[in-house]
């Protein structure tokens, strides 16, 4: 479980500025960085004259004037003690351990609030998403599913909501599947509330996941919100069943946009919870499964042989780059934006040396913009 002590190893006087920083009106996670980067700190955003955050852009006069006399502080100071009475931890955009797939999501949370024992940077994720009223066969699917991807060692990802979101979760404890709920709401409470004793459970291998504070209730703006969490942090997203339109949809649609592999359950053309599947698999925008191996076979993890070595002698004639690369993909198969963060280099640097080392046969691409030892 998390360390108890983990508040008092970091800055409290840091930790409040940047809780305080998310509680300003008007100033999302993209005009927030702005602030940061410009300012040099969370702290400094709050010292900076009106004339000098004028000039920042994004920030007008209205927003000057609202950041210097908002009162965030009294907001800030009750999450800060929330937060240490729950052993809720805050991570940072810029920590080590904030999600590496989130990290170029351009609206992506400054700060995210987790209560749980688990990474969030897992080696391999698998998202799963449905309609809040699924049939028996959807049920049965989505619980097959879960259970087919144990020996895969995957990482599940689902919104803790009824229906197929929870099936997942309860799937996942059930076969001991690191799992994360990520929610549209303060961590104060469960929404809907049948699911506390289900979130407890994934504490223990898991944990629950928001960017909302405690006593942000889920008001229907923030689950899109929620949903791009789910999207961005997802190697592979499934949708097992849902109508045309909903929440499923929007998130398929996010994952489309951030070039994740989606995949979807086909079912008859006149069931209506088949209907928004067959949809994605008839547009392309999602490959046809019916089962976890055909999710393992698409995203070629069956074949990942995790103990591939590169010939050290090899490394004599590599720069400096490529053995950066050669080692992160040691034990695991990793993405480009992964690679681009731990490496330091933008997305398009990073493609040039990546498709440069494909030339040389050190490594192969796989789906999902994943390359592993060749």
């Amino acid at each position: 479980m998390q360390d108890v002590g983990y508040f008092w190893q970091m800055n409290q006087e840091e930790l409040f500025y940047r809780i305080a920083i998310t509680m300003l009106p008007k100033v999302g996670p993209v005009t927030a960085r702005n602030l940061i980067s410009y300012c040099g700190g969370t702290r400094e955003v709050f010292e900076t004259s009106t004339k000098a955050l004028m000039k920042i852009p994004g920030v007008g006069a209205a927003m000057s004037k609202s950041i210097l006399q908002h009162d965030s502080f009294a907001p800030a100071e009750q999450e800060l003690a929330f937060i240490d009475k729950q052993n809720i931890k805050p991570i940072f955009y810029l920590d080590d351990d904030y999600p590496k797939r989130l990290q170029n999501v351009y609206d992506a949370p400054v700060l995210l609030y987790f209560r749980g024992d688990a990474t969030l940077n897992a080696a391999r994720t698998v998202g799963i998403v449905g309609t809040r009223t699924p049939t028996p066969h959807g049920i049965a699917n989505c619980e097959a599913l879960v259970e087919g991807l144990a020996k895969y060692n995957v990482q599940i990802i689902s919104g803790l909501a009824h229906g197929i979101d929870g099936t997942s979760h309860r799937a996942a404890v059930a076969a001991g599947i690191s799992n994360i709920g990520v929610v549209a709401h303060g961590l104060d409470h469960i929404y809907p509330a049948a699911h506390s004793h289900l979130a407890n459970s994934m504490i223990k291998n898991g944990g629950v996941l928001t960017e909302f504070p405690s006593n942000t209730t889920a008001d229907k703006e923030r689950f899109p919100m929620r949903n791009r969490i789910i999207a961005a942090m997802s190697d592979a997203l499934v949708v097992v069943e849902t109508a045309r339109k909903g929440g499923s949809m929007i998130t398929a649609d996010m994952a489309f946009n951030y070039n994740k592999d989606i995949f979807a359950f086909p079912g008859r053309t006149q069931d209506k919870y088949s209907q928004g599947c067959n949809y994605l698999i008839k547009s392309q925008k999602a490959g046809l499964i019916e089962n976890a191996e055909d999710l393992a076979a698409q995203m070629m993890w069956d074949k990942i042989d995790s103990g591939k070595t590169v010939q050290t002698s090899m490394f004599v004639e590599l720069s400096e780059l490529e053995r950066k690369v050669l080692s992160e993909l040691q034990t695991k198969d990793t993405g480009i934006d992964e690679l681009s963060y731990i490496i330091q280099l933008t997305p398009a640097e990073m493609a040039s040396v990546l498709l440069e080392m494909e030339f040389k046969g050190l490594i192969k691409s796989i789906p999902g913009k994943r390359y592993i030892l060749a």
